[in-house]
């Protein structure tokens, strides 16, 4: 499941900073073009000129101090080109753009968090294949692992923007020094740590899959991620399109193996009670445990580094950090899972192609990047533009070439099965039901 949240904290002096900056290089930008349109400031933006007037509608979920620092991020663009972005963030985005769409009130553009909605919509004819110069820069700046998600039937429709690195386990480095507890790099020794961490009367692991009507998905994470590293990605690409069985002999292996874990009243849930309590403790509250030696690690996204508290220090140093969750069967590369959204266009007005194309560029990624809180798999994002130590790690996953990417695996399923019975499963499996059943049972949901 794509999840993205943001420190509100961090949103509204960033967009000061950020609107006081673009206002400067790029005057106030009041109407259409400011009058540095042409300047030195603005060179960057040469090849998008022609379209001084035009309007572009964008649709999206991100919204509230997130989405003023969207508007920042594109304002030079706006002020150079002429071009004005008209963005309308929605929190019921996911469920009201099919409706959109389907009444003939499409925005030009969209960020799409899940391939199977993008797949949805270019099945039913509704998207624009991207243009020439859209494609150029796209397959230049993204890494064919990303292309191929916003693909369908051959035909580019996507364009990887945002990212957030899942394979991570987050842990509070003063605690492990105080230890004496090393970062594992392996998944051996990861267990062997949690062992160690068991025995010293701490709970090593600390989870909680309850998130409303999503409750469960943060389980759905943990299998997938298990599944890349003891499977690898070509199983885990037939598992996630039913090539093989939901329950395949190779996927209730892994679910096992992730049992191992999620499943030992020894390693769980620290801070909360036993493995059961997983089911009813919050997704955001599920990691705070490691800031406060109740529990030692918490497997979860880039993005929980928002869930903790103001005045938490998120660096390798600091009250909490995260490592990356090691491979198992490193024959089988660095694997990593994570999530992220797609512009797609439903019109493909050359203003609109214009927009789409700025925003896979690098005059664009490092706009957005210098304002905080956010990453890409874009390789032409420069990480020194990176502040956050979390987000830098995650850039540095996301660009290691020895890196072997997969999407997650609910948001390329059937909403059925992947915002479904999945999710529901893994609560069943928590509290007790054994593996075959509840593979057994997705699959049968699987039409």
């Amino acid at each position: 499941m794509a999840v993205f949240t943001r420190p509100r904290q961090a949103f509204v002096i960033a967009g000061v900073l950020g609107l006081a900056l673009s206002a400067t290089a790029c005057g106030t930008g009041d109407d259409k073009k400011s009058n540095n349109a042409g300047s030195a400031e603005c060179a960057a933006y040469d090849k998008y000129e022609g379209h001084d007037g035009k309007k572009v509608s964008i649709y999206a979920s991100i919204r509230d101090a997130e989405a003023d620092l969207l508007r920042t991020s594109w304002k030079a663009f706006e002020d150079c080109t002429g071009i004005e972005i008209d963005y309308e963030g929605n929190a019921e985005f996911e469920a009201q753009l099919p409706v959109r769409v389907d009444g003939g009130n499409a925005p030009d553009l969209a960020f799409v968090p899940q391939p199977g909605l993008v797949k949805r919509f270019a099945d039913a004819g509704k998207l624009k294949s991207l243009g020439a110069d859209t494609k150029t820069m796209a397959e230049q700046n993204l890494p064919a692992d990303w292309l191929k998600y916003g693909t369908v039937n051959g035909t580019l429709y996507g364009v990887p923007l945002g990212a957030n690195v899942k394979s991570f386990v987050w842990y509070s480095p003063k605690l492990f020094k105080e230890k004496g507890w090393t970062v594992p790099t392996s998944w051996d020794d990861l267990i062997k740590l949690s062992d160690t961490i068991a025995a010293s009367g701490i709970k090593p692991w600390c989870a909680g899959i309850e998130s409303g009507d999503a409750t469960g998905w943060p389980a759905t994470d943990w299998i997938e991620d298990v599944i890349l590293r003891t499977q690898g990605p070509e199983v885990y690409d037939q598992w996630t399109t039913h090539a093989i069985p939901f329950n395949d002999p190779r996927i209730v292996d892994a679910v096992n193996r992730a049992g191992t874990i999620l499943k030992n009243e020894k390693y769980m849930n620290g801070g909360f009670g036993g493995v059961k309590s997983i089911g009813t403790t919050a997704f955001g509250e599920a990691g705070l445990p490691v800031t406060t030696g109740k529990c030692a690690m918490h497997r979860q996204a880039s993005f929980y580094a928002n869930q903790f508290p103001e005045g938490t220090k998120v660096a390798e140093d600091g009250d909490a950090f995260a490592f990356y969750f090691p491979a198992i069967d490193t024959a089988k590369g660095k694997p990593v899972l994570g999530a992220g959204e797609f512009v797609v266009g439903y019109t493909d007005r050359p203003e609109v192609q214009a927009v789409q194309t700025y925003l896979a560029s690098s005059e664009y990624v490092n706009s957005r990047a210098k304002l905080g809180n956010w990453v890409t798999a874009n390789n032409k994002l420069d990480i020194a533009n990176v502040a956050s130590p979390i987000d830098k790690l995650s850039v540095q996953i996301l660009q290691d070439k020895s890196g072997v990417f997969r999407f997650d695996g609910s948001d390329l399923m059937p909403a059925a099965v992947g915002a479904g019975t999945f999710w529901k499963g893994m609560v069943e499996w928590i509290n007790g039901k054994d593996t075959a059943s509840v593979l057994q049972g997705i699959e049968s949901s699987w039409k």
